[in-house]
């Protein structure tokens, strides 16, 4: 063995997705931005092979035994496919540990809890590993991205994995390869709201994709050369005929997310920064997830717009939809904004952009 480090802290952060919603699926770019609310695995080095994890949040524990083969238990056994995964690209642990995780991203509400938990575990284990190896963001989410989504047969992309690993803002493109490229736009304070209402992410995701993949699949077959990559949304006019009234939108809607999204990453990447800019975006892709998609619900509508009556700049529901959570933008008066969206149901959190999985001042005595 050749890692001497008894304990450690790394953590990782949740995500919200400022624009792009709905289009990773579809090759289309992304734009999400790591939050100030954070995953902590912490844990010491065991004498025995033995891991044993204490999950005091959702009142639950597991351990199992870093034997030869490691088959999966669980609908999705994270903690045994980070292992197992590691070991693939020849990151191994001969001992065990005896871990604590901790979080305050809300549960599966869209703000990227279970990817966040993934890399801060693949970052906890290759750091104690008998190698001690300190993975670059690129190869952190990767490996993450095998655990939570290959490993599984999941849907989705990549995007929070490469949130939670590199942290900040990013304009991820996964057309023809996946591109990331690091932002450094001067954001100031978001209010992130929970509606505290569940949401069936297969569901919706299944709905809306089937939809948009079925209406691209067929305008590829009758017209060469279609592409949602390319296709200018002044020239679907021609198509009109050809699709319902109800595709035909959805259709309009996804060519301009993607504009928006392209619109966005310009002004984030200038020198110069305009927030009410920056507000009028989200809410124009709050108002085509909301009105197009349909994936908006009556209490985070409202939860925006009082948001938006207190002075924030503008707003969107974060991640797939159906409930779960939304944010607005608010550099003036956080405070007012968050309790505004208190008052509409939703429970707030004031947040800013931060950084990816990094090592904390372990806590552990001795």
């Amino acid at each position: 063995m050749g890692n001497d480090i008894d304990k450690l802290k790394v953590s990782a952060p949740g995500r919200v997705c400022l624009f792009g919603e709905h289009q990773d699926y579809l090759q289309l770019p992304v734009i999400p931005c790591a939050i100030s609310l954070r995953v902590n695995v912490e844990g010491r080095r065991r004498k025995d092979n033995i891991i044993r994890i204490s999950l005091p949040d959702i009142r639950s524990d597991i351990s199992f035994a870093l034997d030869q083969t490691l088959p999966y238990r669980l609908e999705r056994d994270y903690f045994r496919s980070v292992v197992n995964v590691l070991r693939r690209h020849g990151l191994d642990n001969s001992t065990g540990f005896d871990c604590t995780v901790k979080g305050n991203i809300p549960i599966k509400a869209g703000t990227s809890s279970s990817s966040a938990l993934v890399v801060a575990w693949a970052d906890f284990l290759a750091r104690m590993s008998d190698g001690e190896s300190l993975c670059p963001p690129e190869k952190l989410s990767q490996y993450a991205y095998q655990a939570e989504v290959l490993e599984f047969n999941e849907p989705g992309g990549m995007m929070d994995q490469c949130s939670a690993a590199y942290g900040g803002v990013l304009f991820l493109k996964f057309f023809p390869a996946l591109s990331v490229e690091q932002l450094q736009p001067p954001l100031e304070t978001f209010v992130l709201g929970d509606s505290g209402e569940s949401k069936d992410t297969r569901a919706v995701l299944s709905r809306v994709k089937g939809k948009v993949l079925a209406i691209s699949n067929h305008l590829s077959l009758s017209h060469h050369g279609f592409s949602l990559q390319t296709e200018e949304l002044a020239g679907i006019e021609k198509f009109k005929n050809e699709l319902t009234g109800k595709d035909f939108y959805l259709l309009r809607g996804t060519i301009r997310n993607r504009d928006i999204t392209y619109e966005a990453r310009e002004l984030l990447a200038r020198e110069k920064f305009d927030g009410h800019k920056f507000g009028s975006l989200l809410n124009e892709h709050q108002q085509i997830l909301r009105d197009v998609l349909c994936v908006s619900t009556p209490k985070i509508n409202r939860m925006i717009d009082a948001g938006l009556e207190a002075g924030a700049y503008g707003g969107k529901i974060n991640g797939s939809g159906g409930g779960g959570c939304m944010f607005v933008y608010a550099p003036e008066n956080p405070a007012s904004v968050a309790e505004a969206i208190e008052k509409a149901g939703g429970k707030s959190y004031i947040v800013h952009a931060d950084c990816g999985s990094r090592a904390e001042p372990t806590e552990l005595a001795g």
